[in-house]
């Protein structure tokens, strides 16, 4: 749609759809940053951080389930096949949401979000050591870049002390999201529809996190306040999940995929500004430096993957 509108009303609002698709990616990872001040409002009331996971799957299942309802039905057809993958995404988004609570829970707000945004370097080498793409420069630059920040975020350079379950979890998210995105590109790859993978995704891990995230125990801390655990309960799903995804989806009719992941980068930074800013999080300057080293490795990758495509152009 969104092409045929630009083509047909000309060069300047080519240039208007293209500032509106930054705006949309930026304000997604904006959005998709705010899962800790969720996290730390939640925390409180008495919530596990599998409850939590289990909100976020419930509600982002019932709206993606909502918007595929109104805006084209046949997204809920799927090829029987294909529901292998759609369970183990589901199982690796359940992952990702869980130990990311988790390690923001344990250690931090600034370092969850930066040890989960290790999955672009998790996938490229699980692309370079079982896909056979090339290790070049600017990639073995971006993985020596995660080393070292990871080594300085998670206390092993710096001599101070850390939680070792909340970096062990951090990462576990990483790869998690890792895993996710490798699916994803198979899935892509065998013609999955992407609103029909995400709708799936969603509601097998809504299954997996009611399993596992005792609903009963949800319901039963929500009734002493429903106010303001209720709208904290719908944010968590609509805020983290449903509305940057529907805006990062809307960005990718403007914009390669490339220059998209790129751009990614705004969730760690805008994560880290609001942990500083509302959370009172004092990062000690090796960890401040270790997430400046893990952000830009994620943008170099991005950048090397946006030289890979032009080649290939």
């Amino acid at each position: 749609m969104w092409h045929h509108f630009s083509a047909k009303i000309g060069k300047g609002s080519f240039f208007e759809m293209k500032t509106k698709a930054y705006i949309y990616i930026i304000t997604a990872g904006i959005l998709w940053g705010t899962s800790g001040l969720f996290v730390a409002a939640l925390s409180p009331y008495g919530f596990s951080s599998l409850q939590m996971t289990a909100m976020r799957g419930v509600v982002s299942a019932v709206c993606m389930a909502l918007y595929c309802l109104f805006l084209d039905k046949s997204l809920f057809r799927a090829k029987p096949s294909e529901f292998v993958m759609f369970v183990l995404s589901g199982l690796a988004m359940f992952g990702t949401a869980s130990f990311y609570y988790i390690s923001m829970r344990a250690s931090s707000v600034s370092t969850a979000v930066v040890l989960m945004y290790t999955a672009p370097i998790i996938v490229m080498l699980y692309s370079v050591i079982f896909l056979g793409e090339k290790l070049t420069k600017m990639k073995l630059c971006a993985v020596v870049f995660m080393l070292l920040g990871c080594a300085l975020v998670s206390g092993i350079i710096g001599g101070f002390r850390f939680d070792g379950w909340g970096i062990a979890a951090g990462f576990a998210a990483g790869i998690s999201y890792a895993s996710y995105n490798i699916l994803t590109k198979i899935q892509m790859r065998r013609g999955t529809r992407p609103q029909s993978a995400s709708l799936y995704c969603f509601i097998f891990m809504a299954i997996l996190s009611t399993i596992f995230g005792d609903p009963a125990g949800i319901v039963t801390l929500t009734i002493p306040s429903p106010w303001p655990i209720i709208p904290l309960i719908i944010g968590i799903g609509v805020v983290t999940t449903v509305l940057p995804y529907l805006l990062y989806t809307f960005a990718l009719r403007e914009l390669d995929a490339g220059t998209a992941s790129t751009l990614g980068i705004i969730e760690p930074m805008s994560a880290t500004v609001f942990s500083i800013t509302f959370l009172s999080e004092k990062p000690s300057v090796f960890s401040i430096i270790g997430i400046i080293l893990i952000i830009g490795a994620v943008f170099i990758l991005g950048k090397s993957e946006n030289s890979k495509r032009e080649e290939k152009k």
